[in-house]
C-alpha cells in the first residue's frame, strides 16, 4: 500500500517532529555537559584522574535530569484538559499532539532508565578510578582514602536504582492487568525517588579548580611529585601562584525537577479534593452482556462529550481506578457512565434497583473524541463497549447537531453478539428519526456488523427497524468503505475516530496513511486514556 506524503505528515508529523526536538534535546544537553567534563580547564586534574568515566556520568546525569523533569508533565491530566478546553491551544494539530502525553511520558521513562544503566556504569568506573589513580598531589580531589580503596556507593545511589528497577519493571502490561494495585504501589514511590534524587549530589564526590587564574591546569611549580617524574627545574614550565584549590559542584538537580514535581503534587491535591465530593448514584440500568449503567449526580460536576472520568470503588479496590467515558452529560450536573462488569467488579455491589457501594469519580478529562465536531466529516469506529465514547456524541447530536461544523458522521459498529446493539439502540433510533424529520437523511451513515453468526437473530423489533436495514454479517471491508469517504468528500479533511481492538486501530491507521484516496485526507485519532 503506498504511503501518502500529505497524509503521513497529517497524522504522523507532529508526534516525530516532538520526537526529534526530544531526541535533539537529549543529545544536545548530553554533548555540551560531555565537552564541558572533557575540556573545560576546572576539572582538567578531575579528567585526569577519571578519564571518560567522568564525562559519561556527569553527560548522562544531564538526560537524567531533563527527562526527570519532563516525565511528569504528561500526566498533568486536570491541566492538560484545561488547555484543550480553553482557547490557549487553537490548533487542532495541537490538541491533536496531547493524546499522546501518555506515549511522551514513557517514553521518558524508557530514557531514564537507559540513562539510569549509563550514569550508574560509569560511576562504577569512577569509583575504580579514584583507587586506582589515587591523586598524591591533590589529596582533595580523592574519595579513596589511599590508594587501593574501592568505595561503594552512596546509599541515595542504591535506592535510587532499587525504586527505579520497581518502577520500571511494574510498569509491564502483564504485571497491570493481572495486579493493578502493585503497579500503582510502585509507581507512587515516585515522591520517594524525587526527595532521595534532589539530596542525592549533596555528598560533592566530583570537584572542580576554584583559582584557574592563580594556578593554571597543569601548571608545575606547586607539584613536586609531577616536577621530579617529568626531570624539569622548578623554574621551569608555567608559573603558578599557589596550590590548585578545588570544591565540590553545587547541586543542579533541583532546579530541574522541583517546578514539575511542585506542580503535579498540586493536581493530585487539587484531584483529590475534587474526587470526594460526594457523588449519588440515582439509578443502575442492566443492560446485555455484562453491561451496567450508572446513573449519577454530582455537585459542580461540568463536562463535555467526548469526555472521559476515572472511578474508583473503595469496595472493590482502595486503589485501582479505572477510566470511563461518559455516556451521557447534561448542564445539570448529571451524567451517564456504562461500564463492562468484567473491567470492573461491581456486580456484588451494584444491584438494581439498590447500589451500596461507594463511588469516588475524579474528572472530566479531555480525549480525542472531543474532536468529531471539529471536522466537517468524521469516521467513528467502535468495537463492542468501545461504543461509550462516541454514545456521549450521538447524544450531542440528538441535543441539537446546527451548531457544530461536523455536517456529516460516518459510524461504523462492530460487535460480536446481537445483544450488544441493544446498549445504544433506542439512542441511535431516536437521532435517525430526528434526521428524517428535519431532512437530513444523509447527515448520519451507520453501519452495524455483527462478526459472530452462530444462532444468529435479527433486531425483530418494530421500535428498532432502523438498526436492523443497517445490519451486516461479518467484519468490514475497511479499503471500500475509505474508498466511498474519499469519493464522496474529495479535497477534505476527514476525522477517523478508533475505540476498540488493537487490530481494527492499526488497520485503520495504515488506511489513513495511504494515498488512494483522491487527496482527500484522512485524520487517525485514537481513544487512549492516560
Amino acid at each position: 500500500m503506498a504511503l501518502s506524503v500529505r497524509s503521513w505528515v497529517a497524522n504522523e508529523g507532529g508526534k516525530h517532529l516532538v520526537l526529534v526536538l526530544w531526541l535533539g534535546a537529549n543529545t544536545l544537553l548530553f554533548m555540551r555537559t560531555f565537552l564541558l567534563y572533557y575540556c573545560g580547564q576546572q576539572y582538567h586534574y578531575l579528567h585526569q584522574m577519571l578519564g571518560l568515566g567522568l564525562c559519561i556520568s556527569r553527560a548522562s546525569a544531564s538526560v537524567l535530569n531533563l527527562n526527570c523533569s519532563l516525565v511528569l508533565l504528561p500526566m498533568c491530566r486536570s491541566l492538560l484538559t484545561y488547555l484543550r478546553g480553553t482557547h490557549t491551544v487553537t490548533s487542532r494539530k495541537a490538541r491533536r499532539l496531547l493524546d499522546k502525553s501518555k506515549t511522551f511520558h514513557v517514553a521518558c521513562g524508557v530514557a531514564i532508565c537507559v540513562f539510569s544503566v549509563v550514569h550508574v556504569s560509569a560511576h562504577l568506573v569512577n569509583m575504580v578510578n579514584f583507587s586506582v589513580r589515587y591523586s598524591e598531589d591533590f589529596p582533595s580531589l580523592n574519595v579513596a582514602r589511599y590508594r587501593g580503596e574501592v568505595r561503594f556507593p552512596g546509599i541515595t545511589g542504591i535506592l535510587l536504582v532499587l525504586i527505579l528497577f520497581l518502577m520500571f519493571t511494574a510498569s509491564s502490561y502483564c504485571i497491570r492487568v493481572s495486579n493493578y494495585e502493585i503497579f500503582w504501589y510502585t509507581h507512587n514511590l515516585f515522591i520517594v525517588f524525587y526527595i532521595i534524587l534532589i539530596v542525592h549530589v549533596v555528598g560533592g564526590a566530583l570537584k572542580y579548580q576554584t583559582n584557574l587564574e592563580a594556578h593554571p591546569p597543569g601548571c608545575l611549580r606547586a607539584n613536586q611529585t609531577k616536577l621530579e617524574e617529568s626531570g624539569q627545574a622548578e623554574g621551569d614550565g608555567w608559573s603558578c601562584r599557589e596550590e590548585a584549590r578545588f570544591q565540590p559542584n553545587s547541586p543542579e538537580t533541583w532546579l530541574w525537577v522541583s517546578g514539575p514535581l511542585c506542580l503535579y503534587c498540586a493536581e493530585r491535591l487539587y484531584r483529590y479534593i475534587r474526587s470526594n465530593s460526594p457523588v449519588t448514584i440515582v439509578a443502575v440500568v442492566r443492560h446485555p452482556c455484562d453491561v451496567i449503567e450508572l446513573r449519577m449526580l454530582k455537585k459542580d460536576f461540568k463536562a463535555y462529550p467526548g469526555q472521559y472520568i476515572v472511578l474508583n470503588c473503595p469496595s472493590v479496590s482502595s486503589f485501582e481506578n479505572h477510566p470511563f467515558t461518559l455516556t451521557a452529560v447534561s448542564w445539570s450536573s448529571w451524567f451517564f457512565s456504562q461500564i463492562k462488569l468484567c473491567n470492573l467488579s461491581l456486580s456484588h455491589y451494584c444491584n438494581p434497583p439498590h447500589c451500596v457501594c461507594r463511588l469516588y469519580v475524579d474528572g472530566p478529562f479531555g480525549s480525542s473524541s472531543q474532536e468529531v465536531f471539529n471536522y466537517e466529516v468524521s469516521l467513528c469506529v467502535a468495537g463492542g463497549i468501545g461504543v461509550t465514547p462516541f454514545a456521549c456524541v450521538l447524544h450531542a447530536l440528538l441535543d441539537g447537531w446546527r451548531h457544530f461544523r461536523l455536517r456529516r458522521l460516518y459510524f461504523v459498529w462492530v460487535c460480536r453478539e446481537l445483544q450488544s446493539f441493544y446498549w445504544f439502540a433506542e439512542l441511535l433510533c431516536a437521532l435517525h428519526h430526528k434526521l428524517w424529520q428535519e431532512n437530513r437523511p444523509d447527515y448520519l451513515n451507520l453501519q452495524l456488523f455483527v462478526s459472530q453468526t452462530d444462532g444468529l437473530q435479527n433486531i425483530s423489533e418494530e421500535r428498532y427497524r432502523p438498526l436492523s436495514s443497517r445490519l451486516m454479517i461479518g467484519r468490514p471491508r475497511w479499503k471500500l468503505l475509505f474508498e466511498e469517504i474519499g469519493r464522496t468528500n474529495k479535497h477534505k479533511r476527514v476525522g477517523v475516530f478508533c475505540c476498540g481492538p488493537k487490530g481494527i486501530s492499526r488497520t485503520l491507521h495504515r488506511l489513513c496513511n495511504s494515498d488512494r484516496y483522491s487527496g482527500t485526507t484522512f485524520e487517525f485519532n485514537k481513544e487512549s486514556f492516560s
